[in-house]
C-alpha cells in the first residue's frame, strides 16, 4: 500500500476531524505530525518556529476538543507550511 502524500494526508485528517471521527482523525494527525517533523527538521529557523507555534496550536484545540479549529489548522495553516518547505 502507498502512502498518501503529506498534504492529502493532511486534508483526509482534516475530514476526519469535521465529520467528528475524533478517535480516527489523532490517530492520523500523529502520523502527520512525525511526518512533518522529518520534514521540518532540515528547513531555516523560521520554518521550525512555525511548526511549533502551528504544533501548540493544534495541541491545545485537540485539548479543548476544538474540532473544527484543528479541522482548520490541518487543512490551511499545516498545508501553507508545507508549501513554504517545499519552496524553501
Amino acid at each position: 500500500m502507498t502512502e498518501l502524500p503529506l498534504v492529502d494526508q493532511a486534508r483526509q485528517c482534516s475530514a476526519l476531524f469535521r465529520l467528528g471521527r475524533d478517535v480516527e482523525a489523532a490517530l492520523v494527525m500523529v502520523e502527520v505530525a512525525e511526518r512533518v517533523q522529518l520534514r521540518v527538521g532540515g528547513a531555516d529557523s523560521q520554518i521550525a518556529v512555525r511548526w511549533m507555534a502551528l504544533l501548540t496550536g493544534m495541541l491545545n484545540s485537540q485539548e479543548r476538543q476544538d474540532w473544527l479549529a484543528l479541522a482548520d489548522y490541518l487543512e490551511y495553516e499545516l498545508i501553507d507550511l508545507l508549501m513554504a518547505v517545499n519552496s524553501a
